[in-house]
């Protein structure tokens, strides 16, 4: 499910990254995925541990770590295709146009340079101010990302603040450039609840007071529900579903996804977990990459790979032959 043409503000078509194995090949650890954000809108990337969702991420900015490669596709970001851009302009969009909030704050932020001196560069780099002149704004994206003391914290290294604290000056970092979308991967991973909810609440302040787009990247169907607008659904590197959350939650089309939605604790807190596990890289089915591990797979699931495509009399997009003509018959 795509932005209207003209409206998309992120326009990423048929992206393709793979890893090498001992045994010389290469694995799709990303396969040939397409979908579009708009201006202001926030989509989730939801999925297990080893879908992709990372590694996508990384792809939309021409991060990935070698030995992976970017194997093939678009990433059209205000009409430009970064991943065919000059160096330079790549560059001027990491922070500028484009900002990421990495998975881990801890590992992400210089351990022997304070949060100030960091902002004070990106705030230079991108805005062109002097360096008192950044100092002043650094603070001032400090206090609006709710940063406790700012004028304190300014000159502390990252190992004297919290998970929380981490995180927050990992978000004022990503947006102090000025970009129109932020990518955040797992922000709320290892902090406890309450500071995750504090750092979603501020997700949607900041969309909603710079009109800023969101890629949220989360395995948790909670942080989607209270957080985005669309889903989509990711399983060994491709997208099975694409809906709007509202849809996803009350009818789920993919049997991935309602496994998904299975999973999340009962009334009794038990968690009921989906048997099996995501394929490894360069172990995919010929096939669906579900079937093994579906309970309403069918013959033709395990002989062809199924594509994106819309559900009937629905405004849903899912791989799965149960929506063909005849289904399962």
């Amino acid at each position: 499910m795509s932005a209207p043409p003209g409206e998309s503000l992120l326009s990423v078509r048929h992206l393709a990254v793979t890893f090498p194995l001992p045994s010389g090949e290469e694995a799709r650890v990303v396969d040939g995925i397409s979908f579009d954000v708009a201006p202001g809108e926030i989509v989730a990337l939801v999925g297990e541990s080893g879908c992709g969702k990372s590694v996508t991420a990384l792809a939309l900015l021409d991060l990935v770590p070698p030995p992976g490669r970017i194997l093939s596709g678009e990433v059209l970001f205000e009409g430009r295709d970064l991943l065919s851009a000059p160096e330079r302009e790549k560059e001027r969009a990491r922070g500028g146009g484009i900002g990421l909030v990495f998975q881990e704050p801890g590992a992400a932020l210089d351990p022997v340079r304070t949060i100030g001196s960091e902002l004070v560069d990106v705030l230079r780099r991108h805005r062109g101010l002097s360096r008192r002149e950044a100092r002043g704004a650094a603070l001032e994206w400090l206090r609006r990302v709710s940063l406790p003391d700012p004028a304190r914290r300014f000159d502390d290294l990252p190992h004297r603040m919290s998970g929380g604290m981490r995180q927050r000056a990992m978000v004022a970092l990503a947006l102090a450039g000025g970009p129109r979308l932020l990518v955040a991967d797992e922000p709320t991973t290892a902090l406890d609840v309450t500071i995750q909810a504090q750092i979603l609440d501020l997700l949607r302040d900041l969309r909603r007071d710079l009109g800023l787009a969101i890629v949220l990247i989360t395995h948790d169907l909670g942080v989607v529900a209270e957080t985005a607008d669309r889903a989509l659904v990711m399983y060994a590197g491709e997208i099975v579903e694409s809906a709007r959350v509202s849809d996803l939650f009350a009818r789920p089309s993919h049997p991935y996804t309602r496994g998904l939605l299975a999973s999340r604790p009962g009334e009794d807190g038990r968690l009921r977990a989906m048997p099996g596990s995501v394929p490894e890289p360069g172990r995919r089915p010929v096939g669906c990459a579900f079937e093994p591990r579906c309970p309403e797979a069918f013959g033709r699931c395990r002989a062809a790979r199924p594509t994106l495509r819309p559900v009937p009399d629905t405004a849903v997009e899912a791989a799965c032959f149960l929506h063909d003509e005849g289904g399962a018959a």
